[in-house]
């Protein structure tokens, strides 16, 4: 480790193969636990170096709080879920004042938004103001209560889940909430040699509660992680990449299917995790076939259908993948 003239931490190679190598082991260790979700598992670690936040889309069973867990037992972080309900409050979440009779004095009391990571179970079935109260402490990464502001810690990150198929006595998230997250990640259903691990691994007394019985380990922690986003932020972009991020996003917004294009805060968000997958790949520059690979995660949530598009049957992730393929490459 070394200083340059202003003061800023400066990492040598041999600190960013050991973050790396960290990270990558973190992937091997959830793997353990939870079987055929090695890409959601990559794109939470993207979205941990980027300081950002996930979208999980899966239908129930698909292992979407067991990653959650596992993945914070790897980086030995403090991990906690709220199940979203329709009479869930803002104070739910991120805490409330609390009258203490021994002092007669109003105290805080921390929700559990006040942790690591936070998966927030089915986030579409609670109404827009506890939503709006989640997103705010995203956003800030602190939580505001009678004028007071207690910051959260650090790393902190928000895994929403949402499930596709039902969506009666839910809330969607409008545009501009769901703009918020950096990726959505998608959680299919096993292949038929995956699930056959799973179910094999229950046969041989798998449990799902004791992940430390399955051999998750910590292998991380939150300073491998703040080493990472150090190198993360020396990652060279070069100005046909930025050109190229900029057309795919401008694309989106002209594209006959769709009612609603991508903003600049998305071309961001495809920049900065563009970034971070090249350095987890081990590149200190950033590919057009990077960008390709976040492109879909990063965007997916960021626009909208028109709705003859709907009727017919059109998928957003369709619609992208024929940006993609049209919007010519830097050589």
């Amino acid at each position: 480790m070394s200083e340059h003239g202003s003061g800023q931490r400066v990492l040598d190679p041999m600190e960013h193969d050991s973050a790396r190598q960290a990270l990558l082991d973190v992937r091997q260790e959830v793997s353990k636990a939870v079987v055929g979700q090695d890409a959601t598992v990559t794109g939470m670690l993207i979205a941990l170096l980027s300081q950002g936040h996930v979208l999980l889309e899966g239908v129930p069973g698909v292992a979407k709080t067991l990653l959650v867990r596992a993945l914070s037992a790897a980086l030995s972080l403090d991990t906690k879920r709220v199940q979203f309900t329709p009479d869930l409050m803002p104070g739910d979440v991120t805490g409330s004042l609390v009258y203490d009779s021994h002092t007669s004095e109003f105290t805080f009391r921390e929700g559990p938004v006040f942790t690591n990571l936070l998966l927030a179970d089915e986030i579409n079935r609670t109404p827009p103001k506890t939503q709006a109260s989640l997103l705010e402490a995203m956003e800030e990464r602190q939580v505001s209560v009678d004028g007071v502001s207690r910051p959260l810690p650090s790393p902190f990150l928000v895994a929403a889940t949402q499930n596709p198929v039902e969506y009666e006595g839910t809330y969607p998230l409008p545009e501009a909430q769901l703009d918020r997250f950096l990726l959505k990640l998608t959680m299919p259903l096993p292949d038929r040699r995956d699930e056959m691990e799973v179910i094999r691994r229950h046969a041989a007394g798998f449990d799902p509660r004791d992940l430390a019985a399955a051999g998750v380990r910590p292998v991380a922690g939150a300073a491998d992680l703040e080493r990472a986003r150090h190198a993360v932020s020396g990652v060279a972009v070069e100005q046909e990449i930025i050109g190229y991020i900029v057309d795919l996003v401008r694309a989106t917004r002209t594209a006959p299917s769709f009612l609603l294009g991508v903003s600049p805060r998305g071309a961001t968000a495809l920049l900065n995790t563009s970034r971070s997958w090249a350095w987890l790949s081990g590149r200190g520059f950033v590919t057009p076939d990077d960008v390709k690979a976040l492109a879909l995660p990063c965007l997916r949530h960021r626009v909208a259908l028109q709705p003859e598009a709907q009727m017919d049957g059109v998928r957003v992730d369709d619609v992208l993948g024929s940006i993609l393929a049209s919007v010519p490459v830097p050589r």
